[in-house]
């Protein structure tokens, strides 16, 4: 009887015990006789396996299967930040950048303020060339924690632009000219001190194709983040595909022997799933999927290169249900963004006329609106200010609704209202790899384990 009784207790303790991690080896990777010259880590900003399963059902049907899902080596990767059980992408780059947890908000230094060099800053000093691409603001939280320390995210891109400046990094392509001309808060132009440095500078995807064989490389290609891929003919956009500014990141970078680290990231998977823009994320994860696909076709080639994949975080719980209604979907063409922009504002300036609200969704979203459903969407745009809101925020508003008719997963958007990230979760993401290195990413990780096994297999 006292056998079974401390059995009992025995198997309670250990279901109420604490695991933990396989930690990787990092010293066995380190010792690894084949290294990786080159680096390139892609991350697409709040792509968890729900947005990785919306994008396969509806590019490919069910039984498909996405380029990234056919790379080697899989983990899955856990994202908390130092002071909260959902980080925001200033923590989670921060951690994927400096192997350091930090608190929200925080860009490229540790939970006391302290700056912390990044894996991109190690390469730099040990010779390499170095470069960051995003879809977002070149400024914004994930490029800015490879390649600059401010306190605040919300404050700090101008800041992060005068220290890409003063670091002089090989490539720097995204969206956020406004960080850099004469007319930001201090007044200072930075294009010209970047011209006097020896960097080519682009504003299209013409004159970055024509930049080939350049040194030194800014593209700025929108005045904040780039237009969705999905809304790019509509508003008459000539910025460059993920594709091809990858492509001329990597043209200038290899010419360099001693190779290169680039981050490239997938920014607008996240703003798409703020929205729960089904549509979107579709659209701007297949751009990422092709763009990786390319990638690797080029390093495969020349078996010297790592390409890792992952998110940041997972971003408004989406997924696949069983009566989300895919064809219906797949037949919208702009998104929730761009039709907030086509609403008429109401004389009060506080709402948008009915009429506007139902024109809109029945010729972009294809179906008709309630009354109601027209006041509580005029209710919902509202600020704590009483004023409307900015204008994507509408459209995660808008999105909102066009989800719940065609009956796709996600938060609800009273928890997302709630939510500091507006809407991130604590789901862990996953990550694929492959070449030279590569099958040290596998298991369970925390975010911070990613750089270290990079530094573990790079930096002597």
């Amino acid at each position: 009887m006292k056998l079974k009784t401390l059995t009992l207790a025995t198997t309670l303790a250990l279901l109420g015990s604490q695991h933990a991690l396989a930690a990787p080896d990092f010293e066995k990777a380190k010792a690894e006789p084949v290294k990786p010259n080159n680096v390139i880590v892609f991350i697409g900003d709040g792509m968890g396996l729900g947005q990785i399963e919306i994008a396969r059902h509806m590019e490919y049907g069910k039984a498909g299967t996405l380029f990234i899902e056919s790379l080697p080596n899989v983990a899955l990767v856990r994202t908390y930040s130092a002071n909260k059980q959902v980080t925001d992408s200033a923590a989670a780059g921060t951690a994927l950048a400096t192997a350091v947890k930090t608190n929200n908000s925080a860009i490229g230094v540790n939970a006391e303020g302290i700056e912390v060099d990044s894996i991109l800053d190690d390469f730099q000093k040990s010779g390499h060339k170095v470069g960051v691409i995003s879809t977002n603001t070149v400024t914004d939280a994930t490029p800015a924690a490879f390649t600059a320390s401010v306190a605040d995210r919300y404050q700090g891109q101008p800041e992060a632009a005068r220290q890409m400046l003063a670091n002089q990094y090989d490539v720097l392509l995204g969206g956020g000219w406004k960080y850099f001309g004469a007319k930001k808060q201090d007044g200072v132009d930075l294009l010209p001190k970047f011209e006097d440095a020896g960097y080519t500078i682009v504003k299209d995807k013409q004159q970055l194709a024509n930049a080939k064989g350049s040194d030194k490389l800014l593209g700025l290609f929108n005045k904040s983040y780039m237009n969705y891929k999905l809304d790019r003919d509509d508003v008459g956009s000539q910025e460059p595909s993920l594709e091809l500014m990858t492509e001329m990141a990597i043209d200038t970078l290899k010419k360099d022997e001693n190779g290169f680290f680039l981050m490239v990231e997938g920014a607008r998977i996240d703003h798409a799933a703020h929205a729960a823009d089904v549509t979107g994320v579709w659209k701007e994860l297949m751009e990422f999927d092709r763009t990786v696909q390319q990638t690797w076709e080029w390093a495969k080639a020349r078996k010297d290169t790592l390409v890792v994949v992952l998110a940041d975080h997972e971003t408004m719980g989406l997924s696949v249900t069983e009566p989300m209604d895919i064809a219906a979907l797949k037949a919208i063409t702009v998104s929730p963004e761009y039709m907030a922009g086509q609403l008429v504002v109401a004389e009060d300036g506080k709402s948008y006329t009915p009429e506007s609200i139902k024109a809109v969704f029945k010729k972009y979203a294809g179906f008709e609106v309630t009354d109601e459903q027209v006041a509580e969407l005029n209710k919902n745009v509202l600020s704590d200010k009483g004023k409307l809101k900015y204008q994507y925020k509408v459209g995660w508003e808008i999105g909102s609704v066009i989800a719940a008719h065609y009956k796709a997963g996600a938060i609800d958007r009273a928890v997302r209202a709630e939510s500091s990230t507006g809407g991130h979760s604590s789901n862990m993401i996953p990550l694929f790899a492959a070449g030279p290195g590569s099958q040290y990413f596998e298991g369970v990780l925390n975010n911070t384990d990613v750089p270290k096994l990079i530094r573990s297999l790079t930096i002597k």
